[in-house]
């Protein structure tokens, strides 16, 4: 049985049927998973399905499916996952559980479309294979047309280590389904792990390419020329690798302010500036180390094996905030042994204090090197050293006495608050044409009597006088000329209008409002009427041509 649209005389994709997702209730959800809260589905399981296409209720009607047997592959799954890998992220770990735990069924893998890769088979004339069944076959085939001599050792060969970077929403077809097509056929061997991320939040919604709620990467080189690395820096610092994070424009300036600038752009120049200025730019010489330098160097000596040890277990944030502990002990080495101050009377001490924070920096541009290559490209250029090998990372001799040195340039710049600023207003706009588009109106209220109605008497009146209520940034005070006597009436419009604005134009008011007083002594004889949008802005009622105040509203 599958969903049909009677509307659009087709069978449904699971993509193509939304609905309530029936374990967070979030509206909208596929009929493949839920993009609130990240579980899997089925389209059955939705609750008010609707088709995609049309908007109707789609009804079920039986068709031919050939189905992935995962029930007879449930045994091996177990026992490889739950098993023999729980060092896998728990995030991973514990949704395949949950699969496993309730029971694998078999799995269509066939659709009724108009688009796609033919089952081949005989009997599945007008069929096309499930993306997700189709999809991973890509990758190898890819591998195929890339490397036609040598593809097997990539997808074959038991020393290669099978590694899968995905999305929490594509777990389960990377953990359980494709291997299991894998183990199937025999000879391919079995992913070693797969890091799955949680979501990437953007301001605290759901990035969205179809709201334009994202940060395009076009848009982002143009805003930031030069700064590829601190949006490198800032995800990888906010990477969702267990559970969903969030980006957030002011987060993305602190770090850069704060980490990029201060820390570890802040001990580069320091380092660079201090040598030109004492030695022209050469390396001077190390002499006698004190306890502290010792102490210093050893904290830094085994950083290769640290990060090495992080990125092998797929611990991205930890491994590039190892290297920026590295710019952390440079600066503080720096801050303690104040060699600014000891050029007065002792340069030798000063030369052995630099040649340590330059052996440092070097280190620096090898320790950035995976996760901000610009900055380390930049910064070996300021080392004057074409490259530095990733084996040579926690050496204290990168840099020769006498090495030349380049001219010191900022490693990175300052973020202005106007700038975030900029890009927060993009959102911002961006979220009101959403809202814009997505406005429905509020369902109309209960029927009432004309007779009802009769009793509002309703009247236009002219703004004699308008002024800001004093400590109430709510309130505006009117003088309406109502054509008996004047009234006042208070409203609460301020934040949508200026009183000038107002003043001299005709409004609709109830006239038989009871009076209202404010803590102030202030008393309100009417209601201006207005109108409130879908963004919640306050538009006030007027009249297309002018009428004597006082008129009726029949």
């Amino acid at each position: 049985m599958q969903y049909y649209d009677e509307e659009a005389h087709q069978f449904l994709a699971d993509r193509y049927i939304t609905g309530e997702c029936p374990h967070c209730h979030a509206e909208g959800a596929y009929g493949d998973q839920c993009e609130k809260c990240g579980t899997s589905l089925s389209p059955t399981d939705l609750i008010n399905p609707k088709s995609a296409i049309s908007g109707s209720k789609p009804v079920m009607r039986e068709t031919k499916h050939w189905y992935l047997p995962l029930d007879k592959h449930e045994g091996w799954l177990r026992e490889w996952i739950l098993e023999n890998h729980k060092e896998w992220r728990p995030n991973v770990y514990g949704q395949c559980k949950s699969w496993l735990d309730m029971g694998l069924q078999p799995r269509a893998v066939s659709r009724d479309l108009d688009w796609g890769i033919p089952v081949p088979v005989e009997g599945a004339e007008g069929k096309v294979l499930y993306v997700w069944f189709d999809a991973p076959i890509g990758y190898i085939s890819n591998t195929k047309e890339l490397l036609p001599d040598s593809w097997e050792t990539w997808w074959k060969d038991p020393e290669t280590r099978l590694i899968h970077f995905i999305g929490k929403d594509n777990i389960v077809f990377h953990c359980i389904v494709f291997p299991a097509m894998l183990k199937a056929e025999g000879s391919y061997i079995l992913p070693d792990n797969v890091p799955s991320n949680e979501f990437l939040n953007l301001e605290g919604d759901k990035i969205s390419t179809s709201r334009n709620w994202a940060v395009w990467l076009h848009e982002y080189l143009q805003d930031f020329p030069g700064k590829q690395d601190v949006l490198r820096y800032v995800l990888t610092a906010n990477a969702p690798e267990t559970k969903d994070n969030d980006f957030t424009w002011k987060d993305f300036q602190a770090r850069n302010n704060n980490e990029l600038v201060a820390v570890y752009g802040n001990f580069v120049n320091r380092a660079l500036v201090l040598t030109h200025k004492y030695f022209d730019g050469k390396v001077p010489v190390c002499g006698e180390l004190t306890d502290y330098d010792k102490e210093t160097l050893k904290e830094f000596a085994d950083v290769k094996a640290e990060v090495e040890k992080l990125l092998d277990v797929f611990k991205f944030r930890d491994a590039q905030k190892e290297a920026m502990n590295l710019a952390r002990i440079g600066n503080k080495y720096l801050a303690d042994t104040e060699p600014w101050k000891l050029a007065k009377t002792d340069m030798d001490r000063v030369a052995t204090i630099l040649n340590i924070a330059l052996q440092l920096v070097a280190n620096l541009a090898i320790a950035f090197e995976p996760f901000l290559p610009f900055s380390s490209e930049k910064l070996r250029k300021m080392l004057n050293m074409e490259t530095f090998e990733w084996d040579q990372l926690g050496r204290t001799d990168l840099l020769a006495e006498g090495h030349q040195l380049n001219k010191a340039e900022l490693l990175f710049e300052k973020i202005e608050d106007e700038t975030i600023q900029a890009q927060v207003d993009k959102l911002l706009a961006t979220q009101k044409a959403n809202e814009a588009a997505n406005y429905k109106a509020n369902p109309i209220k209960p029927v009432i009597a004309f007779e009802e109605f009769e009793k509002l008497d309703i009247r236009v009146g002219t703004v004699l006088e308008c002024e800001v209520v004093p400590k109430m940034k709510k309130l505006l005070k009117f003088k309406i000329a109502d054509g008996l006597e004047n009234r006042t009436i208070v409203s609460g419009i301020a934040q949508h209008y200026k009183p000038e604005e107002l003043v001299g134009k005709q409004v609709l008011f109830i006239a038989n409002l009871a009076p209202r007083q404010f803590k102030n002594g202030l008393v309100s004889e009417g209601m201006i009427l207005s109108a409130e949008n879908f963004d919640g802005t306050l538009a006030v009622t007027s009249l297309l041509r002018e009428v004597k105040p006082g008129s009726e509203v029949k």
